[in-house]
């Protein structure tokens, strides 16, 4: 100290801890204006930033307005300077945790509209995120004159230690990172491992995949593993689908007329149900002469994977009632079976009509 604190000393440095903190005051207030018309844009990107600022602005003013402050006090160049090296230290980490959250939230921003999903990748936002913080703190550091580099040379040699040690992990972070940049699985797909897991990918985080099967349980999968597994991905390369339905008609039926009449059905759940395709070419393929009936298959288009449910619901109710009315059987598989008693005393029964069996699995059995 030069020379002894007056009232003069103290009444500027009031004002200027004031100034700083009506500053921030009004900063905040401005922030909070600006959020209101960024939610009124298209963009999330802005909200992001809007968001970031609100914590940043009026800090900034009030670590001004404590600068202007302390160099209104006669305070020692030793001292000073500490102070300075100091509030500028808090003034980076506070614009590091603000640019971490706006990195983060536009690269979650970016991924939400790829994907087209709420859900999120949250990998990369971690991995942003964490790479901000890390070079935001080893700023502050070297502003109050700590030394990084033999700090960096631990972090490394430390760094070997931790990926031997933590080897599963480094395995499905490295797998998770891999599973996004290759845009194999992205959140908002519906996928099929060949164990039977199956659901719409909620999230792919540093260790694991998030499923939510349609039950609206999760199942979660190790990137690892999710990363060396077979899978049947049902978005892409793209969203909508075709399904397969089976049915069958009796020998007797008119097949010409039998595939009129199904891809009438099929134009209308087309046109009808939420989550068809309407422009979908509906298609009637017959294949197989089984042992009561003639079997072919019906091609349907669905908007993506769970609409076939509702699609395969509507339809089969449709092409039942129109066959009724239209005079179009399905039959029903029948076994016929018949009865010898053996010994010369035993009657001689009728011969039966030949008739096709059908396998053992018929609801239907005659018995003569």
């Amino acid at each position: 100290m030069n020379r002894e604190l007056l009232v003069h000393d103290w009444l500027v440095a009031g004002i200027a801890l004031a100034a700083g903190a009506l500053a921030g005051l009004l900063l905040r207030a401005l922030m909070r204006w600006l959020g209101r018309h960024a939610e009124r844009t298209r963009w999330t990107g802005d909200d992001v930033i809007v968001d970031a600022l609100r914590t940043l602005a009026p800090w900034a003013a009030v670590i001004a307005g404590v600068a202007v402050a302390a160099s209104t006090l006669p305070l020692t160049a030793r001292v000073l300077g500490f102070v300075n090296q100091s509030l500028t230290a808090v003034l980076i980490l506070i614009a590091t945790i603000s640019a971490a959250r706006v990195v983060a939230g536009l690269v979650q921003s970016v991924a939400g509209a790829r994907t087209g999903v709420a859900g999120s990748a949250s990998i990369f936002v971690n991995i942003t995120r964490i790479v901000v913080l890390v070079m935001g703190v080893l700023v502050a550091l070297e502003t109050v004159g700590v030394s990084i580099a033999p700090l960096v040379t631990a972090l490394g040699v430390g760094g070997l230690a931790v990926a031997l040690a933590l080897q599963d992990t480094l395995a499905n972070l490295f797998a998770g990172v891999h599973i996004l940049a290759s845009k194999t699985v992205q959140p908002g797909d519906y996928i099929r491992l060949t164990s039977g897991e199956e659901g719409y990918v909620v999230d792919i985080n540093w260790r694991n995949t998030v499923v939510r099967n349609l039950s609206n349980n999760l199942v979660i999968i190790p990137n690892n593993r999710l990363a060396r597994t077979n899978m049947t991905n049902f978005t892409q390369p793209e969203q909508q689908l075709s399904i397969l339905v089976q049915v069958g008609v009796g020998y007797e039926s008119d097949l010409e007329h039998v595939e009129r009449v199904t891809l009438d059905v099929v134009d209308s759940v087309m046109a009808d149900i939420n989550g068809a395709v309407p422009d979908h070419e509906g298609k009637v393929r017959f294949h197989t002469f089984a042992d009561s009936r003639i079997n072919f298959t019906v091609i349907l288009g669905v908007g993506e994977f769970s609409d076939q449910y509702r699609i395969k619901h509507e339809f089969i109710k449709r092409l039942h009632r129109r066959f009724r009315a239209e005079g179009i059987s399905i039959p029903a598989p029948t076994r016929t079976v018949a009865l010898h008693h053996e010994g010369a005393d035993a009657p001689v029964l009728p011969p039966v009509p030949h008739q096709r069996e059908a396998p053992p699995r018929s609801p239907a059995t005659t018995t003569h």
